[in-house]
């Protein structure tokens, strides 16, 4: 049995503690010890060396290492230290990314209480949070937080905010007395109260029965520390390149070693050949290229609200099929608003956002005003004057000081032009019964609302107010609250409810004067009805529209909340999630089904309500498991563990909890939904800018590889240098690739479904492409190093000739950077200059190029020569070949000129 089950002296008795007495403090000291301190213990943070040394675990690293270490051994410095200080660099650029786990644990330090009120030994006294033990009577009252997860013993009026563990939108109702049978959800445990929540409303007391990581909270931070963190889609598919690459490249490097043996040429020579094409056929730059590339989308997304804590979390929005989202505060604004209101047998619509005063009130769609209606006067005066909300704007935002749902009612007065501080003025409040979940209404006196009278106003849940008034407030008359007209606001209170608004009714009566010793039998009952109000957490105004470019987009949104099943269901339907309530379902109803059943569940659910944090786990890894990249959006620490169980975390900046913040790895800094839409255009971008600087980067070092391995097929000398293959690979490469990562999103990239998980980076169409494109450029590069050998000989013209093939390549490379903008449009349809990005990079590679040739102390670092004017002749001839070649691929052989703009239309 759970302790929410057991009765109270099972309780007692179980703790060994007493009521009124306390524990001890030799007891509490022992209990200390036996139990540990009410915190939350940090798991062993992983090491600077370890981080550092993790970064080398790559295979293409370790093959670099590898010829790093041979071209030391045979006397090849320079090459050997320009390949470690490439490595040394990605491992850097590395590091950053890990250890967010322990900052969420922070962040759940930071919410605990500080100080807490409890018996000990008879005596109330203050104690440290860190000092509370199982068997502490805790001592609870309004703006306390609550210091460990207690099972209540005394409640008066007691109201808890529990919104950042479960979701629910409202403070919830605490009741001592509540017997519960059987397992029921953290928001339905009424007689417990748990760690780091907020009491709201009223005062109570409780037996601490759990601490520390024991607590509800703590077991959130135990489990975020146990999810390990999974690899993204791009680190599998980079992964799975480097993998294929470093195969081929050992499987290359021995063919060559033993075609040059087979030839009878040196063993040592043989060797450090193998070396070039290893350096030729690995591309050193694209790790930096991609950490760069995405640390450029982060600024980007950082300038539409989203900051991004982990670079590869860029590209993985761009993957996203399932969006799994928060209801309250991320779906909707967490602000109670009334929306409705029945008065003198009219409905009302009430507008606005949140609890700003600003908005109109209207009747059939026209604006009207507090006088415009007999009793809205009244209805208003009921709402405000029994209220203890406050609105406060100091900050430049309205927030409320008080009770959400009376908040509520001050901002829809506000947008009458009534305050609480002047109706208080004008009609003081001189008595006041206050609000029991026994008998669900609160009751204020005031005197001179009517002339020489005393008023008293109730408001309270509908059904127990109307049936406590026997006189109705209509068009200006008070008339008999008689069967047909409360069968009317009966309708009426069921209409709204079932539109999942929280409804109150409003009633009054009229004293000559106060009671002595006023009664609840006494005071609520006989009253003058006046009418309701309705209301709700209403979604974000932006929201709608931002599901409707979702599902264009491919993109299924799914709400997970543990707020109730209707209210979810009739905010989810307002914003077009679901079309029937057969798609909406309770979170009790998860825990019936196998692994297996709710992975067929979650294919036609959009809305889960009542849900723990367990729960929305749960429904994240059936989601991963049928193939969704599953983002998860939250703002609360009860969203925590799910979004570190997603693919990617999303967390709002403004309403999320740090621990949401820290453990998401991405954060909305404006809460808007819509940015989510943003980001996941930018990663959706960012990835087909990947895919091009990698088709630019393999089709050039393939072309590399053909060049030298043609080049000892047919006898010739060797015709690069294994340094003149890393500054071709490292900066006249490099520089175009990331002009690439910037490319501009080609047309409809928002209107394409989601990428599969099983989609490589290597598709069979950019396979295509690259062996094509390094067969133009090695063809470019062989007829260049030909010339030259026909024109300077091999003996001491091969430096020349050498030359000239450098050249050829870096050029022809450059050239065809342009065509690499695009696998699917020319570049006469993109535009020669809407990318100025790229003309900047290949300018200033191509400059880099022509110092390593001109400058004299460079000449003799890379081994080349000075290019003479029939040598730049030659050589532009020929490096125009691979880009011709790449446009005419794209507009004969994948018909662009037809296709694409059937696709685009």
């Amino acid at each position: 049995m759970e302790w929410y089950n057991k009765g109270k002296n099972e309780v007692l008795k179980e703790l060994n503690t007493g009521l009124s007495a306390g524990l001890s403090e030799k007891e509490a000291k022992r209990r200390i010890e036996e139990y540990g301190k009410n915190e939350l213990e940090e798991q062993a943070k992983k090491s600077f060396f370890n981080k550092f040394a993790a970064q080398f675990a790559d295979f293409l690293i370790i093959i670099l290492l590898i010829a790093a270490g041979v071209s030391a051994f045979v006397g090849e410095r320079e090459d050997a230290i320009i390949i470690l200080a490439i490595v040394v660099i990605n491992a850097a650029l590395g590091i950053y990314q890990e250890g967010k786990a322990e900052k969420s644990v922070e962040a759940l330090q930071r919410l605990s209480a500080p100080n807490a009120k409890v018996v000990r030994e008879g005596n109330l006294t203050v104690v440290p949070a860190a000092e509370i033990v199982p068997g502490d009577v805790v001592v609870l009252e309004a703006g306390d937080i609550i210091p460990a997860d207690l099972r209540l013993f005394e409640s008066s009026n007691l109201k808890i905010e529990e919104a950042s563990l479960t979701g629910e939108s409202v403070p919830v109702e605490k009741d001592a007395k509540a017997k519960i049978v059987g397992p029921v959800g953290i928001g339905d445990r009424h007689n417990m109260a748990f760690s780091s929540t907020i009491v709201t409303y009223g005062r109570g007391k409780g037996v601490v029965t759990c601490t520390g990581h024991n607590t509800e909270i703590g077991n959130i931070a135990v489990k975020i520390q146990t999810y390990g963190e999974e690899e993204t889609p791009l680190q599998i598919k980079l992964n799975q390149l480097g993998k294929v690459l470093g195969t081929l490249t050992i499987a290359i490097c021995i063919i060559v070693f033993v075609v040059g043996m087979l030839q009878g040429r040196q063993a040592l020579n043989m060797l450090l050949t193998s070396i070039s094409l290893a350096v030729a056929a690995i591309p050193e730059g694209l790790p930096a290229i991609v950490t760069i590339v995405l640390a450029i989308g982060m600024n980007r997304m950082a300038g539409k609200n989203a900051i991004v804590k982990k670079l590869l979390a860029v590209e993985t929005l761009g993957a996203t099929s399932v969006i799994c989202s928060d209801k309250t505060g991320t779906l909707t604004q967490n602000e109670m608003t009334v929306v409705k209101a029945y008065v003198d047998d009219r409905i009302l619509d009430v507008e606005g956002i949140g609890y700003e005063p600003k908005g109109d009130v209207k009747l059939n769609g026209r604006s009207i005003g507090i006088n415009s209606l007999p009793n809205l006067r009244n209805l208003i005066s009921v709402g405000i004057l029994s209220n203890d909300a406050k609105l406060d704007d100091s900050t430049g935002s309205y927030k409320i000081i008080g009770d959400p749902t009376e908040g509520a009612i001050v901002a829809f007065a506000g947008k009458l032009g009534q305050t609480s501080e002047q109706l208080n003025m004008i009609y003081p409040r001189i008595a006041e019964l206050p609000f029991d979940s026994g008998r669900k209404m609160m009751t204020t006196f005031h005197s001179n609302y009517i002339e020489g009278k005393i008023v008293s106003f109730t408001k309270g849940a509908p059904d127990i107010v109307i049936n406590k008034c026997n006189k109705i407030a209509l068009n200006g008359r008070i008339v008999d609250f008689n069967k047909e007209l409360k069968q009317k606001v009966v309708s009426v209170n069921t209409k709204f409810a079932r539109s999942a608004l929280r409804v109150l009714s409003a009633a009054y009566k009229v004293w000559d004067r106060l009671p002595e010793h006023p009664t609840f039998e006494q005071v609520e009952n006989d009253m003058i009805f006046v009418g309701l109000v309705g209301m709700i957490d209403p979604p974000r105004p932006e929201v709608k529209e931002s599901i409707a470019h979702c599902r264009q987009a491919g993109i299924e949104t799914v709400m997970i909340t543990g707020d109730y099943k209707e209210t979810a269901y009739a905010i989810a339907k307002e914003l077009g999630m679901v079309e029937h309530e057969g798609q909406a379902i309770m979170g009790e109803e998860l825990d019936k089904y196998s692994d297996e059943k709710l992975r067929e569940v979650v294919k036609r659910t959009k809305v889960y309500a009542r849900v723990s944090p367990e729960h929305k786990v749960k429904i994240v890894t059936a989601l991963k498991e049928n193939g969704h990249i599953t983002s998860m959006t939250g703002d609360g620490v009860n969203d925590a563990l799910a979004l570190k169980k997603a693919d990617i975390g999303v967390a709002m900046g403004i309403t999320g909890t740090d621990v949401a913040k820290n453990t998401a790895e991405v954060i909305l800094t404006d809460d808007n939904f819509a940015t989510i839409v943003n980001a996941v255009e930018e990663g959706r971008i960012i990835f087909s800018n990947i895919k091009k600087f990698v088709f630019f980067l393999l089709s050039c070092n393939i072309g590399e590889i053909l060049l030298v391995f043609i080049s000892i097929l047919l006898g010739w000398e060797v015709p690069l240098l294994p340094i003149q293959l890393l500054w071709l690979n490292l900066v006249t490469d490099s520089f175009p690739a990331m002009a690439l990562g910037v490319e501009n999103a080609e047309p409809g990239i928002m209107k394409q479904p989601p990428r599969s998980t099983k989609e490589a980076i290597l598709d069979g169409e950019m396979l295509g492409g690259i062996v094509f494109q390094a067969i133009a450029i090695s063809f470019a590069s062989l007829l260049s190093y030909y010339w030259a050998m026909r024109m300077y000989g091999t003996g001491s013209g091969l430096i020349h000739a050498r030359s000239v093939v450098f050249t050829t390549l870096i050029l022809s490379e450059l050239l065809r950077a342009f065509s690499s903008r695009s696998q699917n449009y020319t570049l006469f349809k993109i535009g020669f200059f809407t990318n100025i990005r790229m003309i900047q990079a290949v300018f200033v590679s191509f400059m880099l190029t022509f110092v390593v040739l001109y400058i004299p102390v460079l000449n003799e670092i890379f081994d080349v020569v000075p290019l003479t004017l029939r040598d730049w002749q030659i050589v532009t001839a020929f490096s125009f070949i691979p880009l011709l070649v790449g446009e005419l691929y794209k507009d004969l052989f994948k018909n662009s000129g037809i296709l694409f703009e059937q696709n685009l239309s």
